[in-house]
């Protein structure tokens, strides 16, 4: 008869080693963590407790487990053979080698202690109450904004000065300010604006406690140089992922491989800035330790404790380059759409306003809500336009028909927004939003765009209206996925074919590039599908713990098919998108908006108007072709599908109930 003491540690191993591999190495979330620590001390105090039971002999004497299986006949019935590999491969004790026992329980509590030293060792050994950086957020023509912390009091007052790159003379640093107090309700941090600045020009910055760094102004508008801009964007990022125990455990490799890619790129389209769209923070991955202002802003202070910063390639160092933010769930809470009064909102809030609202863009022109109490962001960069959506602070409950994600106010600042036209120079558009606007995403759904489909109809017919009647072209960037996902959402006036919305092509409509993670897990089932012609997919690539996208645009010529006929060339401002995983470039993507009429451009044929804006291109694809395990991630995601479906059912059916 198997002893339970040899079943509870048969599973009890298997829990451990299967959780802890998923949890290093997979996905470092809630429950996988205590999982692991609670099946070890199952495992131990059932080895342990094995010591006294008659099946287990190996602390036996050899004449007593001799005398125990002599049969009536004195013969000695042998114990049967446990294989080494077996014992090794399953944490079960050994009948015959008290070694392999210990040997393969040894196994059980190093992985125990490697979860452990995930969960808790950045926590414990760097609190990262005493760092000090500097680092430059959003920078214009004239002006960039500087992020500073300094907790030593003994240093202040903190000077703060700059002087162009190329000069090292003493006189020609500018004194911009000086900072007299810093004190616990900022966490320690200040933000100083430099003015007065000159486009297109590389300065550096020095602060009197020895913090240091270089930015380059935006170019003037109107100017030849403001036809240009490169910019790199992603999300999410967790320090020392996949583990590594050898690693520093606020090591973020996703940003030195992003430096070290930057570094190899001509200094023409070397980015000007990160676009990073949320989860800067795990709050609550892999475990909350807590919902206390001090606990979130310690969750920026190691993240910004993290040597990774220090990282340097052609370009220059990791910290230089300027990154603008937006805010997503994790920095509050899983899922969040309860607003901005229910805690842990406001604890949430406060170090997302100190270390990133302040050095952010300004508010759009018209915020519709009191500038101090606005989260969304609007900026002009060279030829394109921004607009930083918050799609946490505002939202209400998803699936609803009166549900928003955007908040009133937001949403008539951004339909103003879409509708302004743009300065001379100005072709491009670009709507940041945390979450995916696509609907392909079929786990998660709502937690997307695809939870308030009548507020994303609102929003894509403005967009399809500016494109039609402003002459510039809308590109929407997100995040959140842990994944990339490329998808066109076709103007219904296109009258497109059947044809042109097939799964997996280019072509016409609105056009959403989602990345991530910067550094972080990826998904291991396959979650994403096009479903309807709505939203048509252009591409998926799901693998990779590092994945950001460069975006790079530029005047040039391309050729441009007019109503079928043969192509012609156009002078047009071109926007390239570069999709890098793990710091390789594995696909490019590319569109275009016409600077000059050509003829055709808007005429009509029989069947629908040909667009004015050309249809997108694939121009590089080197990713891995789907191979044998992706049917089987794929079923993997269908049925995590159909377990949220039946589990929101159940909920809608229980409130209904209930009420």
């Amino acid at each position: 008869m198997v002893s339970l003491r040899r079943v509870a540690m048969g599973i009890s191993s298997a829990a451990i080693r299967l959780f802890a591999f998923i949890f290093l190495r997979w996905i470092p979330g809630f429950p996988f963590g205590p999982i692991v620590l609670t099946s070890l001390g199952i495992y131990l105090s059932s080895l342990l407790s094995l010591q006294n039971d008659p099946d287990y002999v190996n602390s036996k004497p050899r004449k007593e487990r001799k005398k125990a299986t002599r049969d009536s006949r004195n013969s000695v019935t042998l114990q049967p053979r446990d294989s080494a590999l077996k014992i090794l491969l399953t944490g079960l004790p050994s009948r015959r080698s008290a070694v392999l026992t210990w040997t393969t329980a040894l196994i059980n509590v190093v992985l125990a202690l490697l979860t452990t030293d995930f969960l808790i060792r950045g926590l414990l050994f760097y609190p990262s109450d005493e760092v000090a950086f500097s680092r430059i957020g959003y920078v214009s023509p004239t002006t960039a904004n500087l992020l500073f912390r300094e907790p030593d009091l003994s240093l202040l007052p903190v000077v703060v000065s700059y002087q162009e790159a190329e000069t090292s003379k003493p006189e020609t640093w500018v004194q911009e300010g000086t900072v007299y107090k810093l004190d616990n309700s900022t966490d320690f941090t200040a933000t100083v604006t430099l003015k007065n600045l000159k486009p297109s020009t590389r300065y550096r910055y020095s602060l009197s406690n020895n913090k240091t760094g270089g930015f380059v102004t935006s170019a003037r508008p109107g100017s030849p140089a403001a036809n240009r801009l490169s910019f790199v964007t992603s999300s999410c990022l967790k320090p020392n992922f996949p583990y590594n125990v050898l690693s520093h455990p606020l090591r973020v490799p996703g940003i030195e491989q992003m430096t070290e890619a930057i570094g190899k790129l001509p200094a023409l389209i070397r980015p000007a800035f990160m676009l990073f769209l949320g989860d800067f923070v795990y709050i609550d991955v892999p475990l909350r330790f807590g919902s206390s202002v001090a606990h979130y802003r310690s969750e920026y202070r190691r993240i910004y404790s993290s040597p990774s910063w220090a990282a340097t390639s052609e370009a220059g160092i990791a910290i230089d380059l300027p990154w603008i933010h937006t805010l997503d769930d994790h920095e509050i809470e899983n899922d969040w759409s309860k607003g901005n009064k229910t805690a842990p909102y406001p604890a949430a809030a406060d170090p997302f306003l100190h270390y990133h609202v302040s050095a952010n863009p300004p508010v759009p022109a018209h915020p519709y809500a009191h500038p101090d109490n606005v989260t969304y962001f609007s900026f002009v960069n060279g030829p394109a336009s921004f607009f930083m959506l918050d799609t946490r602070t505002y939202r209400s409950e998803p699936a609803k028909e009166d549900s928003t994600i955007l908040g009133y106010a937001q949403l008539r600042s951004l339909l103003k927004y879409l509708s302004t036209p743009e300065p001379a120079g100005v072709h491009w558009k670009i709507i940041a939003s945390s979450v995916p606007f696509t609907k392909n995403w079929q786990v998660g759904t709502t937690d997307t765009w695809g939870g308030f489909l009548n507020e994303r109809r609102a929003v894509f017919e403005a967009m399809w209206r500016a494109e039609r009647e402003l002459g510039v072209r809308i590109i929407l960037l997100s995040g959140d996925r842990h994944e990339f996902g490329a998808t066109r959402f076709p103007d219904p006036a296109l009258e497109l074919t059947p044809a042109e919305l097939q799964p997996n092509t280019a072509g016409y409509g609105l056009h959403e590039f989602s990345v991530g993670p910067l550094s972080m897990f990826y998904l291991p089932i396959r979650s994403y599908r096009q479903k309807d012609d709505e939203d048509v997919s252009v591409k998926y690539a799901p693998d990779g713990n590092s994945k950001f996208g460069l975006i790079a645009i530029s005047e040039g010529v391309t050729d441009v098919d007019v109503a079928g006929v043969s192509p012609i060339p156009v002078r047009s401002s071109v926007l390239t998108y570069s999709l890098y995983v793990d710091g390789e470039v594995v696909w490019q993507y590319r569109l275009s908006v016409p600077l000059e009429e050509y003829a055709g451009a808007k005429v009509a044929t029989k069947a629908r108007k040909t667009s004015f804006l050309p249809p997108g291109q694939v121009v590089k694809d080197d990713l891995v072709k789907e191979g044998w395990d992706v049917p089987v991630k794929r079923m993997i995601g269908r049925i995590e599908e159909l377990a949220h479906f039946f589990i929101d059912k159940a909920t809608d059916l229980y409130k209904q109930v209930s009420n």
